[in-house]
């Protein structure tokens, strides 16, 4: 019989053992932080009706989504957490509680073109907090400090939180008579790290958006507005006045920067940065991007915002909310190609290894019970391999303990463990052995999965 060759599809990643500890380290720091800010878990299915997912339809969704059928029924694969998010919340509005705030860590599919770094498979951690109506902008300024304190906890240092408000960039466009044209001009300002200022004026004045040089040369004045975060507000003062909607997004983003010091979040991690606009038909207050500041040309890391309507294409309910996606798989493999992942950390299956050295193995059995009792993960191999194959195995998994039962140790109801990085090998009680065990597992249960060169 012909064999099949074994192939991972392009954009799909598996990871093997002790790479797939530390991603799942990631989700469960990431999930353990969520938790802390009273975000409750949830689960949406992988496949939707497409008439649910497509509901908004249009654009590069349509291109992208996996959509089959299944008998009579037009079946898609979700292209992200938030489009479920919108369909849940709609339908079961009447049990909920608001303002509902959720988190999900979760697979979605894009058919886009699979390249290093983008996946057609990937998982995405996202929070966020849905009000009923209205949803107080305190909310807004705490969702930098979750971002603070969940990239802290795997461990990064040196990143920054860049924070703006879509009302102040509206606002000020509207001053210069290019409502109508705000977004074509947002996305052209988009690509200002890319291509540099002189060459977005050539874009902001060439046929298709069609500006003269002066509005030009007063949005990339505008944009270019820099310096702390105090500076940087001071100068916005300077267009108060001049429009409704500015000013309204101008008092929304000192409000959202006045909080974070109580939220905990360093004036260090986090800057007024003008040029963030997000999803120009999706968001309308607080926009967020997360970079890592020595590889700034990943792009952003985490990002989000404020929007007013989250299940308009479900229900006539106003449901504003905020929120924030990560998009983990993506992180995951940035990280490990810049050399950050912790290659201290523990990814053994398991704590000690039980080596019965008697044809009985009931003595092991009992032992591995006991110690799984105590919360230490024990593995017996029972396996009939030489005795340095054994210890190989050990080795090859990195568990940090193996444990020897003989005849003369079960006779003294003790065991003799051996430290596989030291060496050392000590016979002890049972109870000093799960003592010892333990103690030494804990010193290294809190090391990051991220550690930075």
């Amino acid at each position: 019989m012909a064999k099949v060759q074994p192939r991972t599809l392009s954009g799909f990643m598996e990871l093997l053992p002790a790479r797939q500890a530390q991603f799942d380290r990631m989700a469960d720091t990431l999930k353990k932080t969520y938790a802390l800010y009273g975000f409750t878990a949830l689960d949406t299915p992988l496949i939707e009706s497409s008439e649910v997912l497509l509901a908004k339809g249009g654009g590069e969704t349509e291109k992208q989504i996996y959509r089959f059928m299944k008998g009579d029924t037009d079946l898609s694969l979700r292209f992200d957490l938030t489009v479920p998010l919108a369909k849940y919340v709609a339908q079961n509005y009447s049990q909920l509680t608001f303002p509902f705030r959720r988190f999900q860590i979760g697979k979605v599919y894009r058919g886009e073109r699979a390249q290093r770094g983008r996946f057609r498979e990937f998982y995405q951690a996202d929070i966020d907090i849905i009000g009923d109506g209205k949803l107080d902008i305190s909310n807004e300024a705490e969702i930098p400090s979750i971002i603070y304190k969940a990239f802290t906890a795997l461990g990064l240092k040196r990143f920054q939180i860049r924070v703006n408000n879509r009302k102040i960039l509206n606002g000020f466009y509207s001053m210069l008579g290019l409502e109508e044209k705000s977004g074509d001009i947002m996305r052209t300002v988009d690509k200002l790290d890319k291509i540099g200022p002189d060459k977005v004026a050539g874009l902001l004045v060439a046929e298709d958006i069609g500006l003269t040089r002066e509005q030009a040369d007063e949005i990339l004045k505008f944009i270019a507005i820099k310096g702390s975060n105090a500076e940087v507000l001071s100068a916005l003062e300077g267009y108060r006045g001049r429009h409704e909607l500015f000013d309204l997004g101008l008092d929304e983003l000192k409000t959202v920067t006045g909080y974070l010091a109580a939220f905990g979040v360093p004036e260090t991690h986090f800057a007024v940065d003008l040029t963030i606009a997000r999803g120009l038909d999706y968001y309308t207050g607080t926009v967020y991007e997360t970079t890592m500041l020595d590889h700034p040309e990943i792009g952003s890391i985490c990002s989000g915002g404020r929007y007013d309507s989250l299940a308009e294409y479900y229900t006539d309910k106003q449901l504003p909310g905020v929120g924030i996606s990560i998009g983990l798989t993506r992180l995951f493999f940035v990280l490990e190609d810049q050399g950050y992942l912790n290659d201290e950390m523990n990814t053994a299956p398991a704590d000690v290894l039980i080596l019965p050295m008697t044809e009985d193995l009931a003595p092991a059995i009992a032992l591995a019970t006991q110690l799984r009792s105590e919360g230490i993960r024990a593995q017996l191999y029972t396996e009939q391999k030489k005795f340095k194959q054994k210890m190989a195995y050990a080795d090859k998994l990195s568990i940090p303990y193996v444990a020897f039962l003989g005849e003369d140790e079960i006779s003294r109801n003790a065991v003799s463990v051996k430290d596989m990085a030291s060496g050392e090998q000590t016979t002890v009680s049972v109870a000093d052995a799960a003592a010892k065990i333990k103690a030494a597992i804990a010193l290294r249960a809190d090391l990051a999965p991220i550690k930075e060169p």
